[in-house]
């Protein structure tokens, strides 16, 4: 028998089963990834939060699998068709493709040609020719001949003549060959190692899609094909600019009815019997064999594997922008600093928005410092005040238009009015106008001008990104590859995993928390968020975390899931706002009784935590893993995962991107990392693209082992092609460097909190 779910999903993940049954279990109970990864390590022997995902993703494809096998069962039987053969072969069926394989004869479908061809009794002239091509068609055909009839299925045209009964003969044995799930599979194998997929220009179209002309004539390997290749064909022959076919790599690329049989029809015909042995059947069987092949066969596989080809290029598209989003949402955090917003315009102004420690709007303006009304000294005058009067530190500038100039601006400022004691940093405003005009924005700020919301979410972006970036739609951050192409659904649900697991992993403080980020929380619903905040503004701070039970609808279940990782800082229990879960206050009670030591005077003492030994606490509901994360959480309790926050300096008086020149040594702030390379901002308004071949001296796989989003690099400016708005960087070294261990990338750089959108259009290859 086929292995059990647990079984393969163990195989897969490169565990034991009693570890996958327990994450199951689970799992069907409602906990959610981050609450088992990190409070039921000794159920699921430390299956991480990765593993843990996979497993959730697989665990759904493979419940589906034997829901479709139970069907095909079902189905097949109630056709009285069943044997043991047939359902010794469904049971051990291992994906959805060998299952409809083997489903493809007893699907229910409309009247076929040879179906149809059957009811006239034809079904023994196809016997009789495969099984002996002695006979001359023709002749054998005469025998026959029908005329027309009624069935209970409708009118049959009955065999007028020869020619009428071979060709219904022929659609019987094409059926035949072409549902022979043996033989499918055979095709499948070898079409998936030597089909090339075939993309041209659309006569006529040459102009039109100028942005797809590296695909004009391109073929490549079905098996190999890069997903940002595979997925910028599928767009453009979407767009109707090009074509997108598959091919055999040993064929033509127009093959004809009259071409040399290829490697597949050579298997087809081995499956039967079938060759040229100067009989007279010969090339009738061969004929059917073509036609097999070029009707049925191919057009069914070369659907399927298109189809399984564009997922593959989804999912790694997917992947890469969830990476490239847990990059951003955990990029360091200026911290509890009162901040500025501006948010760049030229004609409309620059709008400002001043936030306090908190996050609190505290004032709002719109200054003029450029075209048309130039109103430098006065923009000057208006930034000093507001920043004298609300003891501002940080000036976070939005990177849009006028964004350069507005940080020249901030920058004058700083220069002018030292003893403010200005940092500027330019971080991304990808989202902040789909935050201004969303419903919680209006709810947020009420009274606020949608224009100026914009400010404020810049502002609050740079103090914790994290907390802003919650508030809008993933797919709005803007650092995703083709991510309108793939599909929407799967695309929600990874990043929604991604956000999830990084408001999680920082922790969030239920005393200041949005309704957003606490929605996110493990275990949290939005109305159960909602509650939250309702009942801290109707009823005050909580003091501690078993306050939270006093929420309406936050039941023990609810409250099992989020507690550890809803923090409670300055509240009336140390451990509330630290990763400790309150159900091991008990074991912590039992440490401290056991070294006679108070809370307060073991946490942050290093050499005393260190001198515990776990196992002599460890029990049955507690094992040496929790005691040890409760041990090391004591050490640095409700500390921050995230780097420490740093900024990028551009270079001044590179503004635009006519100011460039090969040559030069910039540096920038990566803004999105795809298959092909990764795309930096260097202060011109236009990403530059760090090819994947340029990112070091030593050979790079996958991009993301050597940057990653919010990261600050040197990059060297080798090409700049104004007309195309085109940048190429590097970030090798002149000199090659010296070899390096293999497996061991470059050390990328801490993490800034500048964040920059990506590319409006990727760049397709």
């Amino acid at each position: 028998m086929l292995p059990t779910i647990e079984q393969r999903l163990a195989q897969e993940l490169a565990a034991r089963p009693a570890q996958v049954a327990a994450a199951i279990q689970l799992l069907d109970e409602g906990a959610t990834v981050p609450f088992i990864s990190r409070y039921r390590k000794e159920a699921t022997g430390g299956l991480d939060d990765t593993q843990l995902r996979l497993l959730e993703e697989r665990l759904i494809y493979l419940r589906e699998l034997e829901s479709r096998r139970a069907s095909i069962i079902a189905s097949i039987t109630e056709q009285d068709k069943m044997t043991p053969a047939l359902l010794d072969a469904i049971a051990h069926a291992t994906d959805k493709a060998q299952l409809e394989d083997l489903y493809l004869p007893y699907k229910p479908k409309r009247r076929t040609k040879a179906q149809i061809a059957r009811e006239a009794g034809l079904e023994a002239l196809a016997d009789a020719l495969l099984s002996d091509p002695a006979l001359v068609p023709e002749e054998e055909a005469m025998k026959y001949l029908k005329a027309p009839f009624s069935t209970e299925q409708g009118e049959n045209p009955g065999v007028a003549d020869a020619k009428s009964a071979l060709d219904g003969a022929r659609q019987i044995l094409m059926e035949r060959f072409g549902e022979d799930a043996a033989l499918l599979q055979s095709l499948r194998e070898y079409l998936q190692d030597h089909g090339v997929i075939q993309a041209r220009l659309v006569e006529g179209k040459a102009e039109e899609a100028a942005k797809y002309r590296d695909y004009f004539d391109h073929a490549e390997p079905i098996r190999t094909i890069p997903s940002h290749r595979m997925l910028a064909m599928l767009r453009g022959q979407r767009e109707e600019l090009l074509t997108v076919e598959l091919r055999l790599d040993s064929e033509p690329e127009k093959p004809s009815m009259s071409a040399p049989h290829n490697p597949c029809e050579a298997r087809i015909a081995a499956r039967f019997g079938i060759g040229q042995h100067n009989r007279p059947a010969d090339k009738w069987l061969l004929d059917t064999v073509r036609w097999t092949w070029r009707v049925k066969a191919f057009p069914h596989l070369q659907s399927e594997l298109m189809g399984a080809a564009r997922t593959k290029s989804e999912l790694e598209a997917i992947h890469v922008f969830a990476r490239n989003l847990k990059d951003l949402l955990l990029a360091s955090p200026a911290g509890p600093r009162a901040t500025m917003g501006l948010d760049p315009g030229i004609r409309t102004g620059v709008k400002v928005a001043v936030v306090d420690e908190t996050g609190k709007l505290v004032d709002t303006a719109v200054i003029y410092p450029h075209q048309p009304k130039n109103d430098w000294e006065g923009s000057l005058h208006t930034l000093s005040r507001l920043a004298e009067k609300h003891r501002v530190s940080l000036i976070a500038i939005g990177n849009g238009t006028a964004s350069r100039e507005t940080d020249k601006l901030a920058h004058d400022l700083i220069r002018k009015h030292p003893e403010l004691r200005l940092t500027s940093v330019v971080v991304s405003e990808a989202g902040a106008s789909v935050y201004s005009a969303s419903e919680f924005a209006s709810k947020e700020l009420p009274e606020l001008d949608v224009s100026l919301r914009g400010a404020v979410s810049i502002a609050r972006r740079l103090q914790d990104p994290l907390a802003e970036l919650v508030k809008i739609d993933p797919k709005s951050i803007g650092v995703g590859q083709y991510q309108h192409d793939v599909s929407q659904t799967h695309l929600a649900r990874a990043l929604d995993a991604v956000v999830e697991d990084c408001v999680n992993a920082v922790g969030v403080d239920v005393n200041t928390a949005s309704a957003p980020l606490l929605a996110r929380v493990s275990g949290l619903s939005s109305s159960v968020a909602q509650g939250i905040v309702s009942h801290r503004d109707s009823c005050g701070r909580f003091n501690t975390r078993e306050e939270l039970k006093n929420v309406p609808r936050l039941g023990e279940k609810t409250f099992e899931q989020a507690a550890g990782f809803l923090r409670i800082m300055n509240g009336d229990n140390p451990l509330d706002a630290s990763t400790v879960h309150p159900e091991s206050y008990p074991l912590v009670k039992r440490i401290l009784e056991d070294i006679k030591q108070d809370i307060k005077d073991v946490i942050g003492n290093s050499t005393l935590l260190k001198s515990i030994e776990p196992s002599r606490y460890a029990s049955e509901r507690f094992g040496i893993p929790t005691i040890s994360d409760i041990l090391s959480e004591l050490e640095k309790p409700g500390r921050d995962p995230r780097p420490v926050f740093i900024t990028a300096n551009f270079k001044e008086g590179v503004e635009q991107i006519s100011d460039l020149e090969p040559g030069m040594m910039l540096e920038g702030v990566v803004t999105n990392v795809a298959a092909f390379g990764a795309f930096v901002d260097i202060g011109v308004h236009q990403d530059g693209l760090v090819h994947i071949s340029e990112l070091s001296n030593t050979f790079v796989k996958d991009p993301h082992s050597v940057v990653r989003a919010g990261q600050i690099v040197k990059v060297r400016v080798l090409e700049v092609d104004e007309k195309r708005q085109r940048i190429s960087l590097t970030m090798k070294t002149a000199e090659p460097a010296a070899k390096k261990p293999i497996g061991k990338p470059p050390r990328p750089h801490d993490a800034p909190n500048a964040m920059a959108a990506a590319f409006a259009k990727i760049r397709s290859s």
